[in-house]
Parts: structure tokens; sequence; C-alpha cells
């Protein structure tokens, strides 16, 4: 059957979503053999998983698919409010400045930047399935006007914008996914304009994670395949690579090291005595035994009765993989969803 064939009406791939899993072996996850194929193919892997996970991210995590940190009491739409807005005034965004969204998802965040800085904000995805839902929930939110949106491949930034187009250019846990950090790295660099700013949250495997120790590499194979990532990398490789693509790095931190009360994978673990709000119980409650239990089955029907793609049901059982890997990182802190990294792009000589 020839891949136009396969093209769901909303712009998702049939295939796509059924082949995701067989990236890796998982009935092995301590070892891997597969991972330069999924390096090589990230585009693939990527638009499979989002394919087929995008439903059920907004299902437990509305129209931001990020992490961040907690008060006690916050709200969680709050504090994924307050998470972009954070890295927007850690940036020193103006009124007026175009800034590019790598990696941009359904368009929470562009919206939520957008509002708060009153930037103009063009957010980059691969995936014409997210696309067409960033698109209509922008239109609903009267934001079309402020934030657009471009199907484009990450790793060719510059030959679809041209250099020095953007003033700035955020990314909020999605270059992770780009099969090498010099090269994601490198193309917001050139789209950048001499002297602009650069700041992104990064998924990483942390300072202490160990590749060499089975239970660390089957730790992040778990994250990698229920996340749709083609390979976790040590935080200090983004570093680096930031580096060797000629930004100066002004400000880093890993946020996942603040001392919280309130731990930032804490809607993962399913304690409904967690919830920081009445209105979250519900979010937390997908995490609980019946919760899951509920969202198996529930899904299993649906896939049966042709309301979700074939393949979203194995996607869905993937994600409950990378949940409990996710909550086992953060709380061995080998895992962060939050190295937080402020650089600037040189001044032209």
């Amino acid at each position: 059957m020839s891949t136009i064939a396969q093209i769901l009406p909303d712009g998702r791939i049939g295939e796509g979503i059924q082949n995701y899993s067989s990236n890796w072996d998982r009935k092995n996850l301590s070892k891997d053999g597969n991972v330069d194929g999924r390096v090589e193919n990230y585009a693939d892997v990527i638009n499979g998983y989002y394919d087929g996970a995008t439903e059920l991210y907004e299902y437990g995590w509305a129209q931001s698919f990020h992490f961040c940190r907690f008060y006690k009491g916050e709200a969680f739409a709050t504090a994924l409010a307050r998470h972009e807005h954070y890295l927007a005034a850690q940036m020193s965004l103006r009124p007026g400045m175009r800034v590019l969204d790598v990696g941009c998802g359904i368009g929470g965040p562009a919206r939520q930047v957008a509002r708060f800085a009153d930037v103009q904000v063009v957010g980059v995805n691969n995936n014409a399935f997210q696309l067409g839902r960033a698109a209509r929930y922008t239109q609903e939110a009267g934001l079309e006007k402020n934030v657009s949106f471009v199907k484009a491949d990450f790793m060719k930034l510059s030959e679809q914008f041209g250099e020095n187009s953007f003033d700035a250019v955020y990314a909020i846990e999605a270059t992770v996914h780009a099969p090498t950090w010099e090269g994601v790295y490198g193309e917001i660099c050139k789209v950048l304009k001499a002297g602009g700013t650069f700041g992104v949250y990064e998924w990483a495997m942390t300072d202490a994670w160990d590749p060499s120790l089975p239970s660390h590499k089957e730790l992040a194979h778990k994250i990698e395949i229920g996340s749709g990532i083609p390979e976790m990398r040590p935080l200090r490789k983004a570093r680096e690579a930031l580096l060797s693509v000629g930004f100066t790095i002004e400000h880093e931190e890993d946020l996942a090291e603040r001392p919280d009360t309130v731990p930032w994978y804490y809607p993962l673990e399913g304690n409904l005595s967690d919830a920081q709000t009445v209105w979250d119980l519900v979010t937390v409650w997908r995490n609980t035994w019946s919760g899951r239990i509920t969202t198996h089955y529930g899904l299993w029907a649906a896939e049966k009765l042709g309301l979700v793609p074939k393949g979203t049901w194995d996607v869905g059982e993937t994600m409950k993989i990378a949940a409990e890997a996710l909550v086992e990182g953060g709380k061995r802190k080998l895992f962060t969803p939050m190295y937080l990294v402020i650089c600037r792009k040189p001044q032209a000589n």
C-alpha cells in the first residue's frame, strides 16, 4: 500500500502509529541495538509517536505538553503557564519581537508566550496532525494574528526561514527529539539574529546517569520508547553542543534540583492526596490504578470501534512505561525534564 493511502483525513499516518513501538525491543530494554536506526529515521519515529499520543496528552495534560515546577497549593494549569512565562522572562522577550517556537506541539506555550510578552510567535512542527489542532485552538483563542504555525523539520530551519530571521528562539522539551543536539542547536543559531537569545528547557539524563550500568540504560530506554525519543543523552552533551555551535551561555540550571516541596513528577505518581487543588484531582486520578485501567480498556474499545487509529492503544501502553520511568528517574536524580539554558548568539564582528 502506498504512503499516500496511509494518510488519514486529519493528517495522521496510520502505518506510522502501528509501527511505532517496533523501533524498540520491548523484551530487553537494558540493551539497544537499534539506536542508529531510530536516529536516522527520527522524523518517522517522532511522527508515529505523536500521531498516536497527541490526543492522549490532551486528555491528561491539556494543551501544554511539558513538565514544570510546582508551588504548594498551585493549580496544575497555573504552574504550566508560570513555567512558560518564566522562560519568556528569563529570555527578556519584549513586545514586537519575532520569536520562533521550536517543536511547538499543539501551540499551548506559543499562545501563552504571545499573550505574556506581546510578541509574534511562529511555531515549528513536523507533525501535520498537531499543526491542524494548533491552528484551530489558536483561532478559537483569537490569537491568529499573533501566533502562526509552519510545517518544517527543525533540522532544516535555515533552509525554511533563512538565516538571521528571528529576534529570539525557544524550545520547551522538544529538541531532545533531534538526532543530534549539535544539529538542531546549529540550525537555531543560524536563524537567530546576531545578539539574539535562545532559551531551552531540555530533557536529559543527569550527570549522575551511567550508561554502563544496565539499570541506568534500561531507565533511559523506557523513557525513549514511551516518549518518542530516538536517543536519550546526558545533560553535559547538551551544554557541549550549545557551546560547539557558537552560543554563549548566560545562565544554566537544572530546575529539577530546586528544593521544591512538590516534585515536578507528582501528577504521574497517581496519589490523589498529592493533588494541589480540587480541580487537579482528575489530572492525578488518571495515573491511579483505576484511572490507568479505565484508560487502558477505554482506549482499547475506542480503537476496536474505529474511533481512534489502529496502533493508538499500543502507543498508550508505551506511555505508561515512560510515566513509571520518569518518576523513577526523577526520584533517583537520573533524569531531568527542565535543564534550563539561556544563551546568546554573539554579535557580528
